[in-house]
């Protein structure tokens, strides 16, 4: 079946139904509103194509000032009289412009991308920047890994529909020389999984005393949470084994469809680690005294993949619910 642009799943039988919150009785009916069209990409479409067909970044270059400008946005130069530009491949590496910004929290449209970077990537020889994203394959992205003058590569979808997000970046850094040097690199082609986890502090006696009292209040929020018909929406259909490091000790935090629980089973197989020297962190951000995101952020907690700050997010959308209930 071809892809659409609203999937089948999505599009709601006509009906009514009745549900409960905090007492309250609501009425939900199924509606729609919506608008369909098709638009040109008009003069600059030779630019979208060489994106998806040819793994091409195109600019221009004005014959008469030699002003390169990466992406095409013009095709004639606004300070020579208008002449007609020449079309340029660019370089598929470059330096950040500025420190940019990283964004954790999204809309629907973007959520599976977060946590990611967007950036102003001046190619070599260009001298105007492109807007992109970036990622890091070291793990979760934070602050520090991308600032201005960073050098970066592009690495291309695998998958292409001919838009500027066909593309992204990550520190030239991370890669092997190969990988480096390659053109038309492929996100496939990047080792996403295997990273270096960051050292734990040799562990004391009252590192062993601290875990077992965040064991214990984890155990008893997860009781909590497992009574909780917020806190079980919030997790429904999603499935997790997460592998926790701390100093005084590992355990495991377990997802099946709106049932969570602490176990001191080590997963085979987690879907992913998380590693924190103080698991108080951890015990602050599932009861809402504190943000596992910005325990990210601050370096005090770490992931391994980065995709999967979709499931703290979802850990911290249950502490609000837990937190909110307990207020009603």
């Amino acid at each position: 079946m071809n892809n659409r642009v609203i999937s089948l799943d999505m599009i709601p039988e006509v009906g009514t139904e009745k549900v409960s919150q905090d007492n309250q009785d609501y009425l939900i009916v199924n509606d729609a509103m919506f608008t369909f069209y098709k638009r040109s990409m008009g003069e600059l479409s030779a630019f979208f194509l060489a994106l998806r067909d040819e793994k091409k970044i195109l600019g221009t270059r004005c014959p008469k000032c030699g002003m390169v400008r990466v992406p095409v946005i013009m095709t004639r130069c606004p300070d020579c009289d208008f002449v007609e530009m020449e079309t340029i491949e660019a370089a598929d590496m470059g330096v950040m412009l500025s420190t940019p910004p990283i964004t954790y929290f999204a809309n629907a449209l973007f959520q599976k991308q977060v946590p990611f970077g967007r950036g102003r990537l001046v190619l070599d020889g260009a001298d105007t920047a492109v807007s992109v994203n970036f990622y890091t394959t070291k793990g979760i992205l934070v602050p520090g890994i991308v600032t201005k003058g960073t050098r970066m590569k592009v690495v291309w979808r695998d998958n292409r529909e001919g838009a500027i997000t066909d593309f992204f970046c990550v520190p030239a850094s991370e890669l092997t020389p190969e990988q480096v040097a390659k053109k038309g690199l492929l996100e496939s082609e990047i080792d996403w999984d295997t990273v270096v986890e960051p050292e734990l502090p040799t562990a004391t006696a009252a590192d062993g005393d601290s875990f077992k009292a965040a064991l214990a209040e984890l155990r008893q929020v997860a009781e909590e949470m497992n009574t909780c018909e917020r806190a079980q929406k919030d997790i429904a259909n999603w499935y997790r084994d997460v592998l926790v490091k701390t100093t005084g000790g590992s355990f495991s935090i377990s997802i099946r469809d709106g049932v969570f629980e602490i176990k001191e089973e080590i997963p085979a197989s987690p879907d992913f680690t998380m590693v924190l020297a103080d698991p108080a962190t951890l015990v602050n951000g599932i009861t809402y005294r504190g943000s596992l995101t910005q325990a990210i952020m601050s370096k005090d907690l770490w992931i391994s993949k980065n995709a999967e700050f979709t499931t703290i997010f979802k850990l911290e959308r249950m502490a609000r619910s837990l937190a909110r209930s307990k207020k009603s």
